[in-house]
């Protein structure tokens, strides 16, 4: 009988393919008591040499494979291994209770992943996930239990996981694993974005396809409209691969727009750009046709390690990213830590509500040593290149001014000093902050350029943390308020000849294209996969209709009615 479970659409595409379970261990942890601590510390040792070298293995495929931000998840892995933090209470355990290394890890790894499982903080929930996943792995060596491997499948199958640990989709092997689908997570978990990046078809949160869905069933994942088919009929499998058809020829379309312009029916072009987050990812913004990058988080650079980048390895970053884009625009956002990203070994106070707390350009105005450097890397990299610089979390108009002035002191120190740097950077500003939208006629006069962050924008205006399930209802990127903050800043931006762009989840989403358009938004910043099928859209669209609309939906009452008008073109 044919059963259909409904999902969150993680990775677009069609998967079909007998049902593959991946079941990690469950372990049954006994309370020993054992009279030879340094033996069982032994043990240990040995489980954590063993957990590193696998993890090792994992890391060096997930960087040639899969790109550096995505290495650096198991560089992170690795530093848990190696952390004092939480292998050193495993040993004291041991010898001051004299129990075995595997319930000594087990209640340390609990009280951690507890501590970091009660934050509300989604950066810090995932390395809870870390910690389980290294955990798991050292439990599964001293127990001498195998531990699932996903890179010895051999034929082409869809996986069923309760969830996929970063190892875990890390070592899938695109050839066989034509899809996957789990009980939880989002489409902001690692193994989501992780999937989008391999282009594997996938559907997360389902809640029950464990339970539901037996190894060798036949199984369809839907990753456009998320839901999970099991054991169809002829008919359903006909229709789904038909389905599959047309996406795979609708990307064979998309594709033959990759060295178009962007331009709208009635011939207004608009620049389609890319968020990136580390120089591997250039490759995806090439291959799918982007005219530039619009946001490189250069965080990425921080995390994942133990201590600061230097200026050199900075630099070489830069140089790389603004040489591999051959001229195109790269706008590079400076450090933006803090909020849901935080630097372990920058010892920050714990503060109630980070979001709105010490990060971003507030912690670099503070920690001026930190900017200082990134910001002579940045201009000793800007001859490479068409480099734009923007500072992220601006509230102030003094705060640009600031960060602007330590900017141009370290230009004139490197021009001092004979270093060449270019004399073209554009210096902008993130628009996060409901203060600075409102304010954008002022800023305007002062910034070469806005990108408008819409993920923080709506929170922030919204009063409703992006995080928090029970306040899920009230993220509403289609708000007549938010449309009219977006507005105020492009009109801002028009007003001083200067442009406005995108850089938020909003500006790839079919869906608000049409109003951004209407609106009149210079530059739209997406996922490099986002960019093709978003340049046929707008190609099909008016800019002179998408004004009229664009006008309407701004006198709305609510976000439902807005969709609806959208829906209607």
């Amino acid at each position: 009988m044919t059963l259909r479970i409904k999902g969150i659409a993680a990775s677009n595409g069609i998967a079909i393919a007998k049902a593959f379970r991946l079941e990690n261990p469950h372990f049954t942890i006994d309370k020993k008591s054992i009279t030879d601590a340094a033996a069982e510390i032994s043990r240990l040792d040995a489980a954590l040499e063993q957990s590193k070298t696998e993890l090792t293995a994992i890391k060096d495929r997930a960087y040639a494979e899969l790109g550096a931000d995505k290495g650096a998840i198991f560089e992170a892995h690795l530093l848990v291994l190696n952390d004092p933090e939480l292998v050193n209470p495993v040993k004291d355990k041991v010898t001051s209770e004299n129990v075995n290394a595997e319930f000594a890890l087990n209640e340390v790894a609990n009280m951690f992943i507890g501590l970091f499982e009660s934050m509300d903080n989604e950066y810090m929930k995932e390395r809870a996930a870390d910690i389980r996943d290294v955990t798991k792995r050292v439990l599964a060596h001293l127990l001498g239990i195998s531990f699932s491997n996903p890179s010895t499948i051999t034929e082409e199958v869809v996986i069923i996981a309760e969830d996929l640990t970063p190892s875990d989709t890390a070592q899938l092997n695109r050839k066989y694993a034509k899809g996957f689908t789990t009980d939880i997570g989002g489409r902001t978990s690692h193994s989501a974005i992780m999937a989008r990046s391999m282009e594997i078809p996938a559907v997360v949160g389902t809640k029950t396809v464990m339970k539901d869905i037996q190894n060798g069933d036949m199984v369809i994942v839907d990753g456009l409209d998320g839901e999970i088919i099991v054991n169809p009929t002829a008919e359903e499998l006909r229709s789904y691969e038909e389905k599959k058809e047309q996406y795979e020829a609708q990307k064979t379309e998309w594709a033959k727009l990759k060295n178009e312009k962007t331009l709208t029916a009635d011939g207004h072009e608009v620049e389609l750009v890319a968020n990136i987050g580390t120089p591997n990812d250039v490759k995806g913004v090439i291959d799918n046709g982007g005219e530039g990058v619009g946001l490189y988080r250069t965080e990425f650079l921080y995390m994942g390690r133990d201590n600061l980048p230097t200026e050199e390895e900075q630099f070489n970053a830069y140089k790389t990213v603004l040489e591999r884009m051959a001229g195109k625009p790269v706008v590079v956002r400076t450090l933006d830590i803090g909020g849901d990203k935080e630097l372990p070994y920058l010892h920050l106070p714990k503060e109630m509500n980070p979001f709105l707390g010490y990060r971003a350009i507030r912690l670099c105005l503070d920690e001026q040593d930190i900017f200082r450097t990134q910001l002579r890397a940045l201009l000793r990299a800007s001859v490479y290149g068409n480099l734009k610089i923007m500072f992220p979390m601006i509230a102030t108009v003094d705060e640009f001014r600031q960060a602007k002035a330590v900017l141009l002191e370290e230009k004139a120190k490197l021009v001092s000093a004979g270093v060449s740097v270019s004399d073209s950077i554009e210096v902008g500003m993130m628009v996060e902050i409901p203060a600075s939208a409102v304010l954008a006629d002022v800023f305007a006069k002062e910034v070469d350029f806005f990108s408008i962050g819409t993920n923080d924008l709506i929170q922030y205006t919204m009063a409703a943390d992006r995080m928090n399930e029970q306040v899920a209802y009230l993220y509403q990127p289609y708000n007549p308020s938010i449309l009219r903050l977006v507005k105020m800043v492009i009109d801002a931006a028009n007003k001083e000849g200067k442009w406005a762009g995108m850089c938020g989840e909003m500006a790839g989403d079919s869906l608000a294209i049409p109003l951004l358009i209407g609106l009149g938004l210079h530059e739209f910043s997406m996922s490099a996969t986002s960019i093709l099928p978003a340049r046929s859209q707008i190609r099909k669209l008016s800019r002179a209709q998408m004004e009229d609309m664009a006008q309407k939906a701004l006198n709305m009452a609510t976000a439902e009615e807005v969709v609806a008008l959208v829906k209607s073109i």
